[in-house]
């Protein structure tokens, strides 16, 4: 499928951008469709005069209309991630969730684009029965009035337009889910630069000794952290591989606790920390880690343990800290 026509929705997002490069190494002509609300156009700098890019919201059924005119393919990731949004936008992350997505599925059906990917998340499980989860995990929104699961809602409701559409509009229909994908640039609102960030700024406060570094729970919650260059080696084998309605997990089996990931931070920037719990958020996972082995079985194999990829996540952070919103 090189030289295929293919639009990328949200394609200046974190996973967005390095999806279009993997795109364009692969032979084909991109587009992107993004208002930059929460991508950036620095990410596609130096790919900028290889795409087409198509400012407009995933809202505009105009916008998304003509985007996806001429295109053989659509990968659909706008949405609204990160935590925080989650609580203080829930609106917004369903607006954009539910309303991108049936934009998407009636510009295709339209100009009769027959091959779909759509970005899922692991959030669709919320608490998964079971560690490591595989793809037949139940979907799960376990409390309406909790706005945290307005994303995990978005993209299960996503999920299920993009399969029964498909089952009659579509020839290829493919799924991914990633979990906890992490990289240089991929945000501010998740947990990686947060601690980051954070450490540097309380290492500028007390230059020397253990420093006193609040964290949310216990520390004993974990996650199966991913590399971006191995969340998009694995779309790419979805894409290629993949079966019509197929549903596949990326990420890594490489389950570690939140206080590891903070002492690992810690020390990179050569210091100790006192880790001290509190309260979690209303709506946590006490423990998140993919079973990946579908996928695995197609050839996917993640090549960046969090020892490997931790570092220049961090450099990038603290080389950038002018880039974090101010507060």
């Amino acid at each position: 499928m090189s030289n295929a026509r293919i639009l990328v929705t949200g394609g200046s997002g974190f996973i967005g951008s390095s999806l279009v490069k993997a795109l364009l190494r692969a032979g084909c002509r991109v587009r992107v469709l993004d208002d930059n609300s929460r991508g950036s156009s620095r990410r596609l700098a130096d790919v900028a005069k290889d795409i087409e890019f198509i400012a407009g919201d995933i809202r505009d059924a105009a916008a998304v209309d003509a985007a996806a005119q001429g295109t053989d393919e659509v990968h659909h990731l706008a949405f609204v991630n990160g935590t925080e949004f989650f609580y203080s936008a829930p609106d917004l992350v369903l607006d954009v969730g539910v309303r991108g997505m049936i934009n998407v599925i009636d510009a295709c059906r339209k100009h009769g684009i027959g091959r779909l990917v759509l970005a899922s998340s692991s959030e669709v499980y919320q608490t998964p029965p079971h560690i490591p989860t595989d793809e037949s995990a139940p979907l799960v929104v376990p409390d309406v009035l909790n706005p945290r699961y307005s994303y995990g809602a978005g993209k299960l409701i996503s999920e299920v337009m993009a399969i029964n559409f498909g089952r009659k509009y579509f020839e290829r229909v493919l799924i991914f889910r990633p979990h906890n994908v992490y990289g240089p640039d991929m945000g501010w609102e998740h947990v990686i630069p947060q601690f980051a960030l954070r450490l540097q700024t309380a290492g500028k406060r007390q230059p020397s000794g253990k420093l006193r570094f609040e964290i949310q729970g216990t520390g004993q919650e974990t996650r199966g952290f991913c590399f971006i260059d191995d969340l998009v080696a694995g779309i790419m084998v979805v894409r290629e591989k993949g079966e019509h309605l197929g549903i596949y997990h990326v990420g890594t089996m490489e389950e570690v606790a939140i206080a590891d990931l903070a002492r690992r931070i810690a020390a990179h920037a050569g210091r100790e920390i006192d880790l001290v719990g509190g309260p979690a958020l209303a709506g946590g996972t006490a423990r998140r880690c993919p079973d990946i082995s579908k996928l695995a079985s197609l050839g996917y194999k993640p090549r960046v343990p969090l020892a490997q990829g931790l570092k220049p996540t961090l450099d990038w952070y603290w080389r950038n800290v002018d880039l974090a919103p101010k507060t």
